[in-house]
């Protein structure tokens, strides 16, 4: 078991700095320990966003922000747009909001919700989340029919998972969705997503 000295407990009390650039964005974000990913943007997240459609001007969800690599990244490409940032965690939704302004995104603001507990927006033309591997399957039930409810007809719902939970979600958005498609499967993680057909 490591052992820290008091100086070295205030250092890892600092936040931390992820300076990337993701999708030809540079990004910055301020992160600490305890949010999900906090030295480098995941690889399931960046895989994931190789594969978006996103039109300048349309209005996106991103389920589960963390500090906000997915939906920040979509407020830049959605420029005339507009991007809400859910977490459960208030610690991430704190750092989505700062790293909102950060970067100069005025289109996206974060929120504390549990799922989409705190999302009465309807019409979302694009929902992003990067599922965590421990999520139960009555929870993804949840979350595919609430985000169905939600999205726009013509909508789309992007996600990236485990590598192991693809034909579990192959089968809930053809159950939910009555559509599937995948974009990408690699060794860990496969992206996958589902159009709210009109």
């Amino acid at each position: 078991m490591a052992h820290y000295s008091k100086e070295q407990i205030s250092d890892l009390k600092k936040d931390l700095m992820v300076e990337t650039t993701l999708n030809g964005f540079p990004m910055s974000f301020d992160t600490t320990w305890g949010i999900f990913s906090p030295k480098t943007i995941d690889d399931g997240s960046i895989m994931l966003l190789k594969y978006l459609d996103v039109q300048p001007d349309d209005k996106c969800l991103d389920l589960g922000c963390g500090y906000g690599a997915l939906g920040l990244t979509i407020a830049k490409m959605a420029p005339q747009g507009e991007v809400i940032l859910v977490d459960k965690d208030y610690v991430a939704v704190d750092y989505a909001q700062r790293n909102a302004r950060k970067n100069q995104l005025n289109n996206a603001r974060a929120r504390l919700s549990n799922g989409f507990s705190e999302v009465p927006e309807k019409d979302f033309n694009v929902m992003v989340s990067n599922i965590p591997a421990k999520v139960g399957n009555e929870l993804l039930y949840i979350f595919l029919h609430d985000a169905y409810k939600r999205l726009a007809p013509g909508g789309r719902l992007y996600v990236v998972t485990i590598t192991g939970l693809r034909d579990f979600m192959k089968r809930a958005f053809k159950e939910v969705f009555g559509n599937y498609k995948k974009h990408k499967q690699g060794p860990a993680y496969t992206v996958a997503s589902a159009v709210k057909e009109e």
